[in-house]
C-alpha cells in the first residue's frame, strides 16, 4: 500500500459514481476469469455454450481494491469482451510480466490471462479432435504432420499420388519425393523372384532400371506404365534384321547386343540399339542370300510402323583355326557375362570367351548326332541331340559327368535349373532329372504327340511344354499335375520363352504366329501373324521386345518401345537414347 500514499486524497465530491450494475469492470474481468477457469480434472471447456456473463458488484471488492480503481489519474476502468462463445477471432490483452513493481492486481490478471489462453488453446485441440474422429473422409480440418503424410501417401497408387501434389505445398514435397516415387514402382513393377544358386541367364533385363542417385523415378514409372499400355494394345514396330543367308533357328538377346545362330553356319553379333551387324562368327556356307519373300499383313494386329537393317556385306572371321569354327548348322545357343557356348548339326559344342574378343576356345563332342539345345549356368552345362540322350557336363573343364537316357526320340530342348533339368523329346513325353543322381524323377506326357520345346520356371516349381499338340502345357513340376493349357496355335509350337519379371510367356510356331500370354491367368495378350513369311524357329523376350527367327532367313524384333520418349531410363546401364528412327539410310529403311 505504500504505492497509494503517493498521490493525493480526493474529497467525496470528486470521486466518480460507480454504476448501479457496473458490467465489464476491471474486477468483474479477474472474478470472471476465477470464476470460469477449469480446476484441474474439469472437462468444463468442451461446452462453450456455458460461457456466460455474471454481473459482479464492486462491493465485493476489498476497499484497498475499490480505492485504486477510484484514482482516474493513475488507473483507467478497463474492459475485457469476452465472448460468450469463443470465435475464430478472439483479441486478448497482453499477458503482464511479473515485476517487483507491480502489484498483487497486475500479476493476478495476468496468471488469469495466460491461464484462460491455454484453456482455449487446449479447448481448439480437442475441437478439431472431435472434427477428426466424426468427420475423417473428408479430411475437412485434418491436420496431419510431414511424418503421418509420408505413411499415408505411400501407402497410395500412382494415380492417387499425382492428384496427392496438387493438394497443398505441404503435400506436395513427400508426394513428389524420388524415394516415394521409387517405392511406388518397384512395388508396381518389380516381381519377387526365387533364382536359383548358379544362375546365369537373366541378363535380358527387367525394365527396372539401376539406382543412379539421380534417378528420376517418377519418370520411370510412366514409361513403364506407357509401356504396359502398348502391350495390352498390340501396338509395336516391326524391325527386320536381314544378313543371315539362310534359315535363323536360334535368338538370344539382352539390352546390348542380339546374338542369332543360322543353318548358314555364322553366328552374328548385333547392335540392340542401332541394329547393325557389329560381327560374324563362322564361316558362311553360301556366297549369296536365298531370295526373300515380300512382307505382308494377313491377319492380326500390324506394326505401326517397319523397318529394315540389311547387313549383308560384312567380312566374316575365318582367321587362323578354322577347325574351332562349326561346319553344320548352329541350331542352338547360349551366353552370359564370360562365356557362349553353341551347338550344332555337326555334333559339336564350342565353347566362346566372351571377354577375349569373342575367342574359341574349347570344342567339345559327345553326342553322335545333331545338339538341338543347350544350357548352362555357373557350374553346369546340358546339352540335347537328336540321338535321344541328355549330357550333363562341367563346365570349367568341359568334362563329362552324366549321360541321361531314357527318351525314345530326339530330345528337342533341355532347360536347368539348379541341380534339376527337364528335357522334352519327340516321343510326347518331358522328363525332369536329378543331376546329382542321374536319374530321371517325374515323367510329364503330351495329350497326342511329340514335344518341342520346353521352359522351367526360375523357382523350379513350374514346367511348360509345348510340340505337335499345337498347345502349350502347364505342368507342376512337384506333382506333375496338368494345371492349364494355352491354346490358338494352329500348327506346331516350335519355341517357348518365359519372362518371369513380367508374368508373361511367348510362343513361337509354324503357323507364322507369334503369341504372349499372362502366366497368371493363361489368357492371350498379343498375338502377331503373318509379321514374317515363314515358320517361327525360335521367340524370345523380355519387358519391351520380342525377337522372332525364321525359315525365311530374316529375324523380327517386334519392339514395344520403339519412339517411346524416356524408354532408355528403364535399361540397367543408363546411357543416352539412340532412337533407331534417327539410324543411317544405309542401315535402316522404311518400307511402306
Amino acid at each position: 500500500m505504500s504505492d497509494l500514499r503517493a498521490f493525493p486524497r480526493r474529497f467525496a465530491s470528486q470521486r466518480r459514481k460507480a454504476p448501479a450494475t457496473p458490467v465489464n469492470t476491471f474486477r468483474h474481468d479477474i472474478d470472471y476469469l476465477h470464476l470460469n477457469t477449469p480446476s484441474p480434472g474439469q472437462n468444463s471447456i468442451e461446452d462453450f455454450s456455458s460461457w456466460e456473463e455474471e454481473p459482479q458488484s464492486h462491493l465485493k471488492a476489498p476497499g484497498w481494491l475499490r480505492r485504486r480503481m477510484s484514482m482516474t489519474f493513475r488507473h483507467r476502468r478497463q474492459t475485457l469482451d469476452i465472448p460468450s462463445r469463443p470465435a475464430t477471432a478472439i483479441c486478448y490483452p497482453p499477458a503482464l510480466p511479473e515485476t517487483g513493481t507491480s502489484g498483487a492486481a497486475a500479476r493476478a490478471a495476468a496468471a488469469a490471462q495466460n491461464e484462460i489462453q491455454d484453456c482455449l488453446r487446449k479447448a481448439k485441440k480437442e475441437r478439431l479432435e472431435r472434427m477428426v474422429r466424426g468427420d475423417a473422409e473428408s479430411g475437412v480440418g485434418v491436420d496431419i504432420r510431414p511424418g503421418e503424410i509420408e505413411t499415408t501417401i505411400t501407402r497410395r497408387d500412382a494415380e492417387s499420388l499425382v492428384r496427392s501434389e496438387l493438394v497443398s505445398r505441404q503435400w506436395y514435397s513427400p508426394a513428389s519425393d524420388p524415394l516415394v516415387w521409387k517405392k511406388i514402382f518397384y512395388r508396381d513393377f518389380r516381381q519377387t523372384l526365387t533364382i536359383p544358386e548358379n544362375a546365369s541367364d537373366f541378363q535380358v533385363g527387367q525394365g527396372l532400371g539401376n539406382e543412379r542417385a539421380d534417378q528420376n523415378w517418377k519418370q520411370m514409372w510412366k514409361v513403364r506404365k506407357a509401356l504396359h499400355q502398348r502391350w495390352t494394345d498390340s501396338h509395336a514396330a516391326a524391325i527386320y534384321l536381314e544378313g543371315h543367308y539362310d534359315s535363323v533357328y536360334c535368338v538370344q538377346f539382352d539390352e546390348d547386343k542380339i546374338l542369332t545362330g543360322s543353318r548358314d553356319r555364322t553366328i552374328r553379333i548385333w547392335d540392340a540399339r542401332t541394329f547393325k551387324c557389329t560381327r560374324i562368327l563362322g564361316v558362311p556356307s553360301r556366297s549369296n542370300p536365298i531370295t526373300l519373300s515380300p512382307l505382308s499383313n494377313n491377319s492380326g494386329c500390324h506394326p505401326f510402323t517397319k523397318l529394315v537393317s540389311q547387313q549383308y556385306r560384312i567380312e566374316s572371321e575365318s582367321t587362323g583355326r578354322p577347325r574351332l569354327y562349326h561346319v553344320g548348322s548352329i541350331l542352338c545357343l547360349q551366353y552370359d557375362d564370360e562365356l557362349m557356348i553353341t551347338g550344332s548339326s555337326d555334333c559339336f559344342c564350342i565353347m566362346w570367351d566372351i571377354q577375349q574378343d569373342w575367342k574359341p576356345i574349347r570344342r567339345v563332342h559327345y553326342h553322335n548326332a545333331g545338339v538341338l539345345d543347350i544350357c548352362f549356368d555357373r557350374k553346369y552345362v546340358v546339352s540335347c541331340s537328336k540321338d535321344t540322350t541328355v549330357c550333363l557336363w562341367d563346365r570349367q573343364t568341359g568334362g563329362l559327368i552324366h549321360q541321361l537316357t531314357g527318351h525314345r526320340g530326339p530330345v528337342n530342348a533341355v532347360q536347368l535349373r539348379g541341380n534339376l533339368a527337364v528335357s522334352a523329346s519327340g516321343d510326347g513325353v518331358a522328363k525332369l532329372w536329378n543331376l546329382l543322381s542321374g536319374n530321371c524323377v517325374k515323367e510329364f506326357p503330351s495329350k497326342d504327340r511329340g514335344m518341342a520345346c520346353v521352359e522351367f520356371s526360375p523357382d523350379s516349381l513350374t514346367i511348360f511344354a509345348g510340340g505337335n499338340d499345337q498347345v502349350i502345357y502347364q505342368f507342376d513340376a512337384s506333382s506333375g499335375e496338368l494345371l492349364r493349357e494355352f491354346k490358338g496355335h494352329s500348327g506346331l509350337v516350335r519355341s517357348l520363352h518365359l519372362d518371369s519379371a513380367n508374368g508373361r510367356v511367348v510362343s513361337g510356331s509354324y503357323d507364322t504366329s507369334v503369341r504372349a500370354y499372362d502366366v497368371r491367368t493363361g489368357l492371350p495378350i498379343v498375338e502377331f501373324t503373318g509379321w514374317t513369311t515363314s515358320w517361327i524357329l525360335s521367340a524370345k523376350l523380355n519387358y519391351r521386345r520380342i525377337i522372332a527367327t525364321s525359315q525365311d532367313s530374316r529375324v523380327v524384333v517386334i519392339d514395344f518401345g520403339y519412339d517411346l520418349p524416356g524408354i532408355e531410363m528403364l535399361e540397367r546401364q543408363y546411357r543416352p537414347s539412340v532412337s533407331s528412327s534417327n539410324c543411317s539410310v544405309e542401315t535402316l529403311r522404311k518400307t511402306l
